[in-house]
C-alpha cells in the first residue's frame, strides 16, 4: 500500500474523487507544505542568528534551500504522473521559474520593511517579526505558490513537452 493510498483511505468517502481527480495539485500542496515548513525553519535560524540585520538575504537563503528539496519532490512525487521522461530543459526551467518566484516572495518584505518602514525602531521589535513573518512567510510565499503551481504546470512538467519514450 502506497502513502497516498494510505492518506486516501483516512478521508471521508465523499471527498476521496476530488482528491483523486485533482491529485497533482494535491501532491503539490503537500510538498510545497513541508517545503514552506524547511523554509520558516531556515529563515528563523538564520535571522536569529548570522543574519539578524539581513531579513530578506535571510528569506532568500531559506527559499533557496527550500527549492532543492522542492524540485526533488516536485520531480520524484508530484508531478511524476505528467512528465515520466526528464526534458533537457526541465531542470533549467525549475531554476528560472524558481528564481523569479523567489523574487515575487520576497517583494511583500522589501516593501513592508523598506517600503511602509516597519522595522525596529520605528516600530516595535514584536511588530517588526509580525510584519516579517505576514509579509514575507504568508503573503509572499502564496504569491510565489500560485506563479510556481502555473508555471511548473505550463511550463517545467508539462506532458506535451516532456519526449515520447
Amino acid at each position: 500500500m502506497t502513502i497516498t493510498s494510505a492518506a486516501l483511505d483516512r478521508v471521508p468517502e465523499q471527498v476521496r474523487p476530488i482528491l483523486i481527480k485533482n491529485r497533482v495539485l494535491v501532491k503539490f500542496g503537500l510538498t510545497g507544505g513541508l517545503c514552506y515548513v524547511v523554509t520558516v525553519a531556515i529563515n528563523f535560524a538564520l535571522k536569529l542568528t548570522v543574519m539578524e540585520h539581513k531579513p530578506v538575504t535571510a528569506l532568500l537563503v531559506a527559499t533557496a534551500v527550500a527549492t532543492l528539496l522542492s524540485y526533488a519532490l516536485q520531480r520524484g512525487w508530484a508531478f511524476r504522473v505528467k512528465a515520466k521522461r526528464r526534458s533537457p530543459a526541465e531542470f533549467p526551467l525549475f531554476v528560472l521559474i524558481n528564481g523569479i518566484s523567489t523574487g515575487i516572495n520576497a517583494v511583500p518584505l522589501y516593501v513592508a520593511r523598506y517600503f511602509f518602514d516597519l522595522k525596529y525602531p520605528v516600530v516595535g521589535r514584536g511588530v517588526q517579526e509580525v510584519s516579517d513573518f505576514v509579509s514575507g512567510m504568508i503573503l509572499g510565499t502564496a504569491l510565489a505558490m500560485l506563479f510556481r503551481y502555473w508555471a511548473y504546470r505550463r511550463f517545467v512538467f508539462n506532458e506535451a513537452k516532456a519526449p515520447a519514450a
